[in-house]
């Protein structure tokens, strides 16, 4: 199973009575929106009270809502990976980063460029396609996005505390500690400058953050329009809710949930916007648009996982159940909620399948086809061998240890903090992970689960190996994409908030 080959590539209450309305040259264009450590009892339609979110709660009226998908990590750039290839994280050397669990400016390691993408799949297909927002899947050229199958690239290479910022008062730290834990060898030891870039090239250092996510969506809207009569693929990474939060005054007076309130509030209203340019070009029909986050909440500064166990790093249910909503009018059934679990994985065979393409079939992949679950089983090209099902297993690995399995409702933990553990839950009744369940039949089923996946994505804590992994991208003599430069006329010097994710 885990080594399997892939063989493929509004109006609320609106009812699906035009599904010839697409013509059969016109594959559906595509709206990506993935957040940054926004937890899944964030938003009001997955039950907050802090904060207000209008246009996704639309969103999700018009469309299906998961209340049951995840991350194939807790943390972002495995996730990222993962969600991009279709693969679980150790699959593609993805899982951890010289002993650390992200990749740090001007790291040696990245996303492989033999590894295929969604974007590059559809790109091959004939899609224009565009990243806005964080990557963080490598900063050296060979990782960027534009060597990944996307067009063009605008925005931060990776999270936007990973640049020049005030140290945490009372920590003790220095500047060469930061550099330590990034395992940066900086040759003047200072850390270098946040950059945002265009294509390959850094167009500014320290750009001021609380502006970032209007010149995203300047950004994306110039795209959707310049595109507006062929195909496209638009991914909108946004920088919020990671820390620090910089957000606008328009936004902070009416949040009642202070800064992160705030950038929720902005994420929705950069929702409603890229939700009216599809309308006003008459592209809302012919799009697939879907909306998720990199990983659980860090359960800080007024972010919530709701009722679920664990925040961001860990590999209980708050550390990477996601809100995951898919609106495609007259296609996707409006006001529909799904409760069976998916993965971010399946992303990339359902829009290549929906694509009309046929993504390599030269390695292994772990996503499964979610066409039948969104009422899509006859729309797009030829099926994957295995559709996602209530019973599809799904692992969960933090870093490249594996720490739980699901199958269907059960849930084993057979590791934590490197250590053997036995933990059994019954998720359909018991999302919170708070009452262990004794039944020797299931456990012994999922420790068997357990060894399949190890024999095929190892496991580090037991000195594993994968026989179906490949290397991750690396480069030899990296460089940091900035150095500080004293005399440069920085808009922001330094970020005043000591705050890091």
């Amino acid at each position: 199973m885990y080594a399997r080959r892939s063989t493929q590539s509004g109006v609320i209450g609106e009812d699906r009575r035009v599904i010839d309305d697409l013509p059969a040259e016109r594959p559906p264009n595509i709206v990506l929106m993935n957040c940054d450590d926004l937890g899944w009892g964030d938003l009001a339609c997955y039950g907050s009270t802090a904060n207000d979110t209008p246009n996704l709660d639309r969103l999700a009226t018009q469309g299906m809502r998961f209340t049951d998908a995840t991350m194939a990590s807790p943390v972002c750039s495995p996730s990222r990976a993962a969600m991009l290839t279709g693969c679980y994280p150790p699959r593609i050397g993805m899982g951890e980063f010289n002993g650390r669990g992200v990749l740090f400016p001007g790291d040696s390691l990245g996303l492989n460029p033999n590894e295929h993408t969604i974007a590059g799949v559809l790109r091959g297909a004939g899609y224009a396609t565009k990243l806005v927002g964080k990557w963080h899947c490598g900063d050296q050229p060979e990782f960027l996005p534009t060597s990944h199958g996307f067009d063009s690239y605008y925005g931060l290479p990776f999270s936007n505390d990973m640049g020049r910022q005030a140290l945490p008062a009372g920590s003790g730290w220095t500047v060469a500690d930061v550099l330590k834990a990034w395992g940066l060898d900086s040759p003047d030891g200072e850390i270098p400058p946040l950059p945002l870039m265009r294509d390959a090239e850094v167009i500014e250092e320290q750009p001021e953050q609380a502006g970032l996510t209007a010149r995203y969506v300047q950004e994306s809207v110039e795209f959707l329009r310049a595109n507006r009569d062929r195909p496209f693929f638009l991914y909108l990474a946004h920088l919020y809710v990671h820390v620090p939060l910089y957000v606008q005054e328009r936004f902070a007076s009416e949040s009642r949930n202070g800064a992160y309130g705030a950038a929720v509030a902005a994420i929705d209203w950069a929702t409603g916007v890229l939700m009216h340019e599809l309308e006003t070009l008459g592209l809302e029909r012919d799009t697939i648009v879907i909306f998720t986050s990199d990983n659980g909440s860090r359960g800080l500064n007024g972010g919530s996982n709701g009722p679920l166990r664990g925040a961001k790093t860990t590999t209980w249910e708050g550390g990477m159940r996601v809100p995951f909503i898919v609106r495609w009018p007259g296609r996707v059934d409006a006001g529909t909620v799904s409760e069976l679990p998916i993965n971010a994985v399946d992303l990339y065979p359902t829009l290549a399948a929906l694509a009309g393409t046929v993504p390599p079939e030269d390695r292994p992949i772990d996503g499964l086809d979610l066409r039948p679950i969104l009422g899509l089983a006859d729309v797009g090209g030829p099926s994957p061998s295995e559709p996602r099902t209530a019973a599809s297993p799904i692992p969960y690995y933090r870093g490249n240890q594996l720490e739980a399995v699901r199958l269907g409702r059960w849930k084993l933990h057979v590791a934590k903090k490197s250590a053997d553990v036995e933990l059994l839950f019954d998720l359909q009744i018991d999302p919170s992970e708070s009452i262990e369940v004794d039944d020797p039949e299931v456990v012994a089923q999922l420790k068997a689960l357990a060894d399949e996946v190890r024999a095929s994505l190892g496991d580090s804590r037991l000195g594993i190996t994968g026989a179906d992994c490949r290397p991750p991208g690396r480069v030899e003599n990296p460089r940091p994409l900035t150095s500080y430069n004293p005399g440069h006329p920085y808009y922001l010097a330094e970020y005043d908030l000591p705050d890091r994710g």
